[in-house]
């Protein structure tokens, strides 16, 4: 008897843990059930992916949607909404909201959210504040919750931990991977009076230096080593930084941002002003080589794009009263298949740093590769397609990208969650059914 489907993907290129291969996907139940399935089988439906590429579906480990928060410049919905059309299954979703997610009522609260309104699956972070530490370790094996996260510097509300005493005890509660944003708090402040309201944009480079951001990975490696706490060092901006954490693959694992792997220092405040300022900023073209070798050398584990939303009025106030962050969860996936076909990277590695990777750092279970047995998550791309990446695409709120304009050849096609065809040819169906990711403790 012919086994029967829910959904079978015909004719596509699949982009497989051992390779690539022309082959058909069955889907069962929300899980992949096959990846030969016989031509005489049956399914209630047939996505002709003819000519694409069907890649596990795509995941971004790093976005702040905003919610709870300013419902005019991001939320879970529109966020979520904005990920599947730019080709995304999966979201892990920061803490420093208003008010943040650092105790079990806020996390309830977003938990519970996240599954009646979001489009695409989410994990949550629990932020590390100086008040929660005794709870963390308990926060951590929420349902969803794909780490802590700590702001070792540049935070806002109560979720700055800038000190070493603290920052280890915060180590000392719980085993799970640290996410942390590494740059040295006493340092920004100290230079801070150095520069006045109304400078350059490209002052924020300047500002928030190299030594800055290495001094802060530098501290938090040491506190990693002495504690045994792994560590996943988030938006990694500097070649020295990189030639450093080399050196510690057993306590820490390492992400890039598409930001500082496309646009350069200072062209992009050239261009952008207040719309190219980010937390650690975009720098100049020597570590932009850097963060390249990093990830043709393996160095880079995930790449994500820090999507941080912001209203206009507040990009475009002089520096430095202009708000640091980039919109981003809709162009990560269109940008990297353009830089795949450039040639900067083989769309193998593109899968590892935006499957395997973020699902091994973070322990997502059935998440990362097209293989029997895991969540039908599915992100079918067509590499020839050529499109220019413009504002009016935008799905959320703010209504503006730092990559208006761009041209680029590769373009998602749809997105499949768990079974779900949740987006194709740019049309987002049904209705939202996102689910919580799940973590391994």
């Amino acid at each position: 008897m012919a086994e029967h489907y829910d959904l079978v993907i015909r004719g596509g290129t699949c982009v497989l843990p051992w390779g690539e291969a022309r082959t058909d996907v069955g889907v069962h139940g929300g899980r992949i059930a096959a990846l030969d399935a016989a031509s005489g089988c049956s399914a209630d439906e047939t996505m002709d992916a003819t000519g694409l590429h069907v890649l596990p579906g795509l995941i971004d480990p790093h976005v702040h949607l905003r919610d709870p928060g300013d419902p005019a410049v991001e939320t879970i919905p529109t966020g979520t909404r904005a990920a599947v059309l730019g080709g995304l299954a999966a979201v892990f979703d920061m803490p420093n909201t208003t008010p943040s997610i650092t105790g079990p009522e806020r996390l309830a609260w977003k938990q519970d959210y996240v599954e009646r309104v979001a489009w695409c699956d989410m994990g949550l972070y629990v932020g590390a504040a100086k008040t929660n530490i005794p709870a963390l370790a308990e926060l951590e094996l929420g349902q969803g919750v794909c780490g802590v996260k700590v702001f070792a510097g540049s935070s806002t509300g109560d979720l700055l931990v800038e000190d070493d005493a603290t920052l280890e005890a915060v180590m000392r509660s719980g085993r799970r991977r640290i996410s942390y944003h590494s740059e040295d708090e006493y340092r920004l402040q100290a230079r801070r009076p150095l520069f006045n309201s109304g400078d350059p944009y490209a002052s924020h480079a300047v500002w928030r230096d190299v030594e800055c951001a290495f001094l802060g990975t530098r501290r938090l490696m040491a506190l990693a080593r002495k504690t045994g706490r792994p560590a996943h060092i988030l938006h990694v901006s500097t070649a020295e930084e990189l030639d450093y954490l080399a050196g510690y693959r057993d306590v820490a694992t390492v992400e890039l941002l598409v930001n500082h792997l496309t646009q350069v220092a200072p062209e992009v405040y050239d261009q952008l002003g207040g719309f190219g300022v980010m937390n650690p900023p975009i720098r100049d073209r020597r570590h932009f080589e850097a963060a390249w070798a990093a990830v043709r050398d393996g160095t880079a584990d995930t790449i994500g794009s820090d999507h941080a939303p912001h209203a206009r009025a507040a990009k475009e106030r002089p520096w430095p009263e202009c708000a640091a962050g980039l919109t981003g969860v809709q162009t990560l996936v269109p940008i990297m298949l353009d830089h795949v076909n450039a040639g900067r990277l083989s769309l193998g590695r593109m899968v590892d740093l935006m499957c395997a990777g973020p699902a091994r750092v973070y322990g997502a279970v059935g998440k990362g590769r097209l293989a029997v047995g895991y969540d039908a998550d599915v992100t079918l791309v067509d590499l020839k397609r050529r499109r220019t990446i413009e504002n009016g695409w935008i799905a959320s709120p703010c209504g503006w990208t730092p990559f208006d304009g761009m041209q680029v050849t590769g373009w998602p096609a749809a997105t499949i969650v768990r079974g779900r065809v949740v987006m194709r040819d740019d049309e987002v169906l049904g209705e939202p059914a996102g689910k919580l990711v799940q973590f391994r403790g």
